[in-house]
């Protein structure tokens, strides 16, 4: 791997009450919980030193609250392509709970009633992708679990739907960079939630 090319670092945000209960959270613009106040605020030893060109928060105060409190608040460029998946219908529902009225259920596969289908998830991780690698330098994005799991997959090329092999818990970051060039894009490193 090559420390001169740009590095996007991925942080999702806090825990809440519903990330814990395992609750679908798209729209719903609930706050952390204390415990993810806890969580984002050991981002800043975690992330200390990070000198990014641009930090980009989803619009939701669950995201823009981690960005606050690992450091970052004054240099917060809101970036609406990092909101979270829009689950419709199914916003606020446990999997176990959908795949009751439709078994098998598959986010990843069928998207949701109401809501967004992987693709339009892909597209915004399409634009977001073709925005940072415009500018070339080292990105900070505070956002979601769903939402950056299909960026990772986009960034590396493969479909949005592979999203779903890239598991990821609150507050952990990740890295997508580039190997040897531009044209060798990487994951550096993947869901590190690692106490500071």
């Amino acid at each position: 791997m090559n420390s001169t090319l740009p590095r996007i670092t991925l942080v999702r945000h806090g825990e809440t009450a519903w990330s814990a209960s395992g609750q679908h959270t798209g729209r719903t613009d609930i706050p952390l919980a204390a415990r993810g106040e806890e969580n984002a605020a050991q981002l800043r030893s975690r992330l200390q030193g990070l000198q990014p060109s641009q930090v980009w928060s989803s619009p939701l105060q669950r995201a823009r609250r981690t960005c606050e409190l690992s450091g970052y608040g004054d240099a917060m460029e809101i970036e609406p392509d990092l909101s979270e998946w829009d689950y419709g219908d199914y916003d606020g529902r446990t999997t176990a709970d959908i795949r009751k009225e439709r078994p098998g259920w598959s986010l990843f596969r069928d998207g949701c009633p109401n809501g967004e289908t992987v693709l339009d998830v892909g597209e915004r991780a399409d634009r977001l992708i073709a925005r940072m690698r415009s500018l070339n330098e080292d990105v900070l994005l505070f956002g979601h679990g769903h939402m950056h799991r299909v960026l990772a997959a986009r960034w590396v090329s493969l479909a949005a739907r592979d999203g779903a092999r890239f598991l990821l818990a609150p507050a952990a970051v990740s890295v997508l960079t580039y190997e040897h060039s531009i044209e060798e894009p990487a994951i550096a490193l993947w869901n590190d939630h690692r106490p500071p």
